[in-house]
């Protein structure tokens, strides 16, 4: 079939509008075209980033008792300026490269101040701790106890890029939202809390989220070194395979506690559902609080109601316990704490006679 001619010219002109609007775009990314920076840069800045100076170590007490003041004032305003402020970043990177590279002297360098860093995190959190005596933990603290794969992999994530924002200057200015994306003091401080207010799971959930986190950047970095040329395989081998087995070795408890967590999020959603089906054409009844807690098969269920008097009986809740366990094909324990609302009306009428 043969176009006409009008048809030809029109077919010419919408190709030259294609090649001109893909001309007019096509220009390179800069954080892709732009190069590394040398070798001996990133060398001296690795260096420099990773010394323990007493510089170092003031700007990890103030961060530490930054987070610490604002765990315990459950303020995520708060533990996000510690986030920015700790240093930790530093010498987590350069372990990172210092494994790539073969440079054992920056390998020791870096594990020095990380080591003696959380240390003293700890320490402080411990103290401030123990001042101000025991406080119930809030949520900012409690969300820290239960890290799940999604940590590791917001620390591959956040490792990557700190990594390449080493490499490329262009792109360094994203330092400050790679330290909020991923969190190195506060786990810490939540480990001195918990230490303080003697609860050893407070204290082993917040050091797991911490190991999480070191070893992700770690070996997300480590390879973001190794893929801009900044070492070789054979160097990084050992390195990176102890990195590996590490990471590997987290996912057995990360991949539970991230199971345990989709198991409550569905308990809650079942609860929510049966209760609001049972009580919904019931007036004043009120869900305040469903705490979940799995141990084995069976799970237990702690629920808080607003309800007039006389509204629930023991045979409702056996009920609900019944529809529940129906739904979740799991024993279930359901304990059930009623906020009794009564509502008193006083009025004074005025007679006629008395007004004036």
């Amino acid at each position: 079939m043969k176009l006409s001619f009008g048809a030809r010219r029109q077919l010419i002109r919408q190709r030259r509008r294609v090649q001109d609007a893909v001309q007019r775009n096509s220009g390179r990314w800069k954080w892709i075209g732009g190069r590394p920076v040398s070798l001996p840069v990133l060398n001296r800045s690795l260096w420099k980033i990773a010394e323990p100076t007493s510089d170092y170590y003031l700007l990890l007490l103030l961060s530490g008792s930054i987070a610490s003041f604002g765990l315990l004032a459950n303020s995520a305003a708060t533990i996000i300026g510690a986030m920015i402020v700790a240093p930790l970043m530093g010498p987590i990177l350069a372990i990172g490269y210092a494994i790539v590279a073969g440079n054992r002297r920056l390998l020791k360098r870096s594990l020095l101040a990380l080591s003696t860093g959380a240390l003293l995190t700890v320490t402080v959190a411990v103290i401030i701790g123990g001042i101000l005596g025991s406080i119930d933990p809030g949520s900012e603290i409690m969300g820290r106890t239960q890290p799940t794969l999604l940590d590791l992999g917001v620390a591959l994530a956040a490792g990557a890029t700190g990594a390449l924002a080493q490499c490329r200057r262009d792109i360094a200015n994203t330092l400050p939202g790679v330290a909020i994306a991923v969190a190195l003091v506060p786990p810490l401080s939540v480990v001195g809390l918990g230490l303080a207010l003697g609860s050893l799971p407070i204290a082993g959930g917040s050091f797991l989220l911490f190991l999480t986190n070191l070893v992700g950047i770690i070996l997300a970095s480590s390879g973001v070194f190794l893929w801009q040329n900044y070492g070789t395989f054979t160097r990084a081998r050992q390195g990176l395979m102890a990195a590996v087995l590490a990471m590997f070795t987290l996912t057995i408890p990360l991949g539970l506690s991230l199971q345990a967590a989709v198991r409550r999020a569905q308990v809650v959603t079942v609860a929510e559902d049966v209760l609001r089906s049972r009580y919904s054409a019931v007036t004043g009844v009120r869900l305040r609080d469903i705490r979940v807690q799995l141990q084995g098969q069976t799970t237990h269920l702690e629920i808080a109601l607003e309800a007039p008097p006389d509204v629930i009986s023991a045979n409702l809740v056996d009920d609900i316990r019944q529809q529940m366990e129906t739904r979740l094909r799991s024993p279930v324990s359901l304990d059930v704490r009623l906020l009794l609302i009564e509502q008193f009306q006083s009025n004074k009428s005025i007679s006629p006679s008395n007004r004036r």
